[in-house]
């Protein structure tokens, strides 16, 4: 296919791609990198955790917790077994159902993620919502839904969003 036959983005949607994209993942390395520093979790250990705390008993199917978490299995079954040798989560196969495994919020690790939580609040704050005008703010919010709504209509705000909650 020569440069001629392809269908190359116009420099006006090269721009809005790369400043989204660029801006993406400068959030996402800083985010990462506070929540290391001032957690010891990593940003993905973290949302394992959060997860675990706002599901019923907090406890999930390791295969929903992959999903939810956009992980592979192996993924989270590697990241489960870390937080569990750090005695934050537990790996149970449910009574009378051994079709797969549940991680399971500790004392511990609900500890852990509660203290953690204003950390990474306070990055958000820092690093995404504090350079944003309150306009700013409400266009993002409805871009963001927008793409949601296209790339996965399933994964709408759920009430915990509402609470400010991570």
């Amino acid at each position: 296919m020569s440069d001629e036959q392809i269908d190359w983005l116009t420099p006006d949607e090269l721009r809005v791609f790369r400043a989204f994209n660029r801006a993406w993942e400068a959030v996402s390395v800083r985010l990462d990198a506070d929540m290391e520093r001032r957690t010891g979790l990593p940003r993905t250990y973290f949302d394992i955790l959060w997860r675990l705390r706002r599901a019923p008993d907090r406890s999930l199917r390791m295969s929903r917790l992959a999903e939810i978490t956009h992980s592979k299995s192996s993924r989270i079954t590697h990241a489960v077994g870390r937080l569990e040798a750090a005695g934050l989560v537990l790996r149970v196969v449910p009574e009378g159902d051994r079709r797969g495994w549940l991680a399971v919020l500790t004392d511990e690790g609900l500890e852990r993620v509660e203290r953690a939580a204003p950390l990474y609040a306070r990055s958000v704050r820092d690093h995404v919502l504090g350079p944003l005008t309150e306009e700013a703010r409400g266009q993002l919010t409805a871009i963001g839904e927008t793409l949601l709504a296209h790339l996965d209509p399933e994964a709408l705000p759920d009430a915990g969003d509402k609470e400010g909650k991570p």
